[in-house]
């Protein structure tokens, strides 16, 4: 079995926005998250049990660790955790202006998380609680 993490890219805002977007009607779900922060930690065996419950959706991890720590602690962190949903590292200093392009209303915590097809999109500034919490608000963005 290939590790899809093998090689964590590293972004900066310009190059990573595309991803948020989609002209499909296929789900997709980016959450910002960070080792460092403990509700995110917490909430990653959710995002994962969802993605191999649901393997139509196309999950993203957006790290916001330190890019000097990828090889030293964020990919045995995944390995450690079993993270098998693609993760990539933002690294952008200008938040103030990438946050706001994200969504206005995010005040730049984390974990954020961004649930969206080509026709709905919805954002959490919180943690999801379970598996259940998390289907519950990808069903009521993607419902048609």
């Amino acid at each position: 079995m290939s590790n899809i993490n093998e090689t964590i890219d590293v972004y900066d805002f310009e190059t990573i926005e595309p991803l948020f977007y989609t002209h499909t009607n296929k789900t997709y779900i980016v959450n910002f998250w960070a080792m460092w922060c403990a509700p995110c930690v917490k909430e990653l065996p959710y995002i994962e049990a969802y993605t191999k419950k649901h393997p139509e959706v196309e999950v993203l991890l957006v790290s916001m660790d330190f890019p000097k720590e990828i090889e030293t602690k964020l990919k045995p962190f995944l390995k450690e955790k079993n993270i098998t949903s693609k993760v990539v590292l933002l690294d952008d200093p200008d938040s103030n202006t990438w946050i706001d392009k994200i969504d206005p209303n995010w005040s730049g915590a984390i974990p954020f998380t961004i649930i969206f097809n080509n026709e709905e999109r919805s954002f959490y500034e919180r943690s999801f609680e379970s598996l259940e919490d998390l289907e519950n608000q990808v069903n009521k963005t993607t419902k048609n």
